[in-house]
């Protein structure tokens, strides 16, 4: 049986994030990478699968499909909310 979602994140089920200043805009792929270091406390390989989030994972950026705005390529901006909902469910 997997593991209830906001466990991987010590229970907190919202994140309200300042991301740290660097060269590049932040697009999605990194943004994976800074919640995979700093937010993520516990098996990551029920929520990231290479670079990229797990199959079954719905990404939705500022209420849209991630895939319809370039998935891991998508550039964040100011204020943007980030939505990450599991569709998989333990038996």
């Amino acid at each position: 049986m997997a593991a209830p979602f906001s466990l991987l994140f010590d229970g907190v089920k919202k994140h309200q994030v300042t991301l740290p200043g660097q060269e590049e805009p932040w697009d999605i792929r990194n943004l994976l990478i800074w919640i995979k270091k700093n937010l993520l406390k516990e098996r990551p390989e029920l929520f990231l699968q290479g670079d990229s989030v797990r199959p079954g994972i719905l990404v939705l950026i500022n209420d849209a499909d991630w895939e319809l705005l370039g998935e891991l390529d998508y550039q964040l901006q100011d204020q943007a909310s980030v939505l990450f909902i599991s569709t998989l469910h333990g038996g």
